[in-house]
């Protein structure tokens, strides 16, 4: 009672048959993570397919597909860290912020040092104000900003906070006589960080310029690369992590009584939790049977989950 079980191995419960829980897909570049929801709903044999975190077509890595239950799972999963490895090249800027878009400025970007790049990249480390990339998603004035962009407007997204925990040079490798130079980072983060935006604001605070030209997420929250499936692998042998180990991960746990289950499965308050997270509980039989949160005296089912 009261822990959290970050294991989340293959050979740890995963099951092949249709069901509910959590695939961990490597996203291949070039689709969108919607292409992928539409693969998963192939191979999974069901509509009730959705994605946590979206990842743009260029980016590949982790990109979390619930199906059938374990959709009620992704909206706790949107909100959690994630980890990325990107190139960051210098001395170019792009109207999207990455290499999918138009280069709008060229500068030379030689006179850059390790020493710059290192100090620039400790002011955008911890808690700061970003403004997103004008082509992303977010929606100003009930449309997405990226439509209004390619329509031809000028668009002014506000700032808004996130958390850089970790922003880590591994390479600086200076391209054509020195003139660009592209910075191999890995970047640990809060939900909501737009990894283009800190290339663009890496180069603009170096006066050269700056877009992302490569990434891949490794992680997102508890779910790691090392678990991910391309899409071939899936096709070949559709495995996915069961509703209770997801559930094990990305939650506190707490174990059941009998008594406690049945009151939870009509939706009653029981006994507090030991933690004032939200907690998965589970039946004796360790099936996930609701999402708990404390109130007042009682812990509170956020979701209550139906008996196979």
């Amino acid at each position: 009672m009261g822990s959290k079980d970050t294991s989340t191995a293959p050979d740890s419960g995963q099951e092949t048959a249709p069901g509910s829980g959590l695939v961990i897909v490597d996203k291949p570049q070039g689709f969108t993570s919607h292409d992928v929801v539409g693969k998963m709903r192939r191979l999974a044999q069901t509509r009730k397919v959705g994605h946590a975190g979206t990842l743009d077509p260029m980016a590949t890595g982790v990109l979390i597909v619930g199906i059938n239950k374990a959709t009620r799972l992704l909206t706790y999963i949107v909100g959690a860290s994630k980890t990325y490895e990107a190139t960051i090249r210098l001395g170019e800027s792009t109207v999207t912020d990455d290499a999918e878009g138009e280069i709008t400025q060229t500068r030379i970007a030689a006179a850059v040092t390790r020493e710059d790049i290192d100090r620039e990249i400790a002011k955008l480390t911890g808690d700061i104000l970003q403004v997103p990339s004008s082509v992303s998603a977010i929606k100003i004035n009930g449309e997405r900003a990226y439509k209004r962009v390619r329509s031809g407007e000028e668009v002014e997204i506000p700032a808004r906070p996130v958390t850089i925990h970790r922003f880590d040079v591994h390479d600086v490798r200076r391209e054509r006589a020195g003139k660009i130079v592209d910075v191999d980072v890995t970047v640990e983060c809060s939900s909501g960080t737009y990894i283009r935006a800190l290339a663009r604001d890496l180069g603009q605070a170096l006066d050269v310029g700056g877009h992302l030209t490569a990434l891949r997420r490794t992680a997102v929250g508890p779910y790691e690369l090392e678990k991910a499936r391309t899409l071939e692998q899936l096709a070949e042998n559709f495995e996915y992590l069961p509703l209770a180990n997801a559930a094990r991960a990305l939650f506190e746990n707490r174990e059941l009584t009998e008594e406690e289950a049945t009151e939870l499965s009509f939706g009653r308050r029981i006994p507090r939790n030991e933690t004032e997270e939200i907690t998965a509980a589970f039946t004796p039989d360790g099936e996930l049977a609701a999402l708990l949160k404390n109130k007042g005296s009682k812990a509170v089912p956020e979701i209550v989950f139906e008996a196979h």
